[in-house]
């Protein structure tokens, strides 16, 4: 009866936590999020088993759920995806490891600090977000592909605008074309306040670039 009541609250918690992946569409959601609580607690009740049950006195049970938190990891990595200059996934990957642990804390029998644990992330995933785009993500990132003629004090130019614009410059490359031609490649970052089409249009604007393109 008390392995069918870890199971039960096992697939509560961890349905809260996935409901809201889910919600906003990430690749690990409901289902996967039950599925990983429920599995990592019915590690962490095979461990006490094997240790009490069968009175293997030489067994630590915590070894079988240790290998539950090396294991996610694989999991996780599914998750990630990287975009450009951009990394996403990391959240849905973090909170597939957290109700792991929150199924070996039900394992165990810990209910107080599971129950508690899922509170937190669910509070940190729902109400933290907005915190966090509002507040701290300022930064956002473009690729700017420019043509320009090869000339002294070109890239100079090109370096007083983006400065001129707040932008720092994140990589720059450049290749030779045909016709004293260069192609130049930049990756800058910027606020939210900047505005694409005016780093474009300024950027436009400089004596001998001949081509913009950005993404």
């Amino acid at each position: 009866m008390e392995i069918a009541l870890k199971l039960v609250i096992s697939i509560i918690l961890s349905g809260i936590i996935g409901i809201e992946r889910e919600s906003i569409k990430r690749p690990a959601g409901f289902r996967t999020h039950i599925l990983v609580c429920v599995g990592s607690t019915l590690v962490m009740i095979v461990g006490l088993y094997i240790s009490d049950d069968l009175r293997y006195s030489n067994v630590d049970p915590t070894r079988i759920g240790a290998q539950v938190i090396s294991g996610i990891g694989f999991l996780g990595a599914g998750t990630i995806i990287k975009e450009g200059v951009s990394v996403k996934g990391l959240t849905t990957a973090a909170s597939l490891w957290a109700v792991a642990c929150v199924g070996l804390a039900i394992g165990a029998g810990f209910y107080f600090g599971a129950i508690l644990v899922t509170f937190l992330i669910f509070i940190t995933l729902l109400l933290f977000s907005s915190v966090e785009n509002k507040f701290l993500r300022n930064d956002k990132y473009l690729k700017i592909r420019l043509v320009t003629i090869n000339k002294p004090g070109q890239l100079g130019k090109i370096g007083q605008v983006t400065g001129n614009l707040d932008l720092t410059i994140v990589s720059i490359d450049f290749n030779n074309i045909e016709d004293n031609k260069i192609i130049v490649n930049l990756l800058l970052k910027s606020n939210k306040k900047t505005d694409n089409v005016e780093v474009i249009s300024e950027l436009s604007q400089i004596k001998d670039v001949i081509k913009i393109t950005h993404k």
